[in-house]
């Protein structure tokens, strides 16, 4: 039997509701594109049941899962920005923070004018 984790098991409320955001907008697009569950979960190698788990946003359902779904519906371009470096405004302040405030080894001796 496999183990589940336990942010897959009891996830915080964000994450929850994170992922039962993503269910239901791959569960929106791939009713306005007119696909049956069973067609999108052929397309991707799943179970219709596995792609019903997704859409529910499920928190044992893997990754790859919900990145397929999105591939199958044109829709994994929006993956980039996500956790991007350039967008994490928090990782860059604290980075800055970390920088020296002056080179080193940039400092002239009195004596060397």
């Amino acid at each position: 039997m496999t183990r589940v984790s336990k942010i897959a098991e009891a996830p915080p409320y964000a994450v929850e509701m994170a992922l039962k955001r993503l269910g239901a907008n791959i569960r929106t697009a791939r009713l306005r594109r007119g696909l049956r569950l069973d067609e999108l979960a052929a397309k991707i190698g799943l179970s219709r049941f596995a792609l019903s788990d997704v859409e529910k946003g499920k928190s044992t359902t893997g990754i790859a899962a919900y990145l397929g779904a999105l591939w199958a519906l044109g829709l994994l371009g929006d993956m980039e920005t996500v956790a991007s470096p350039d967008r994490d405004e928090e990782g860059k302040t604290l980075e800055a923070a970390r920088r020296p405030k002056t080179a080193h080894g940039s400092r002239k001796l009195d004596n060397e004018f």
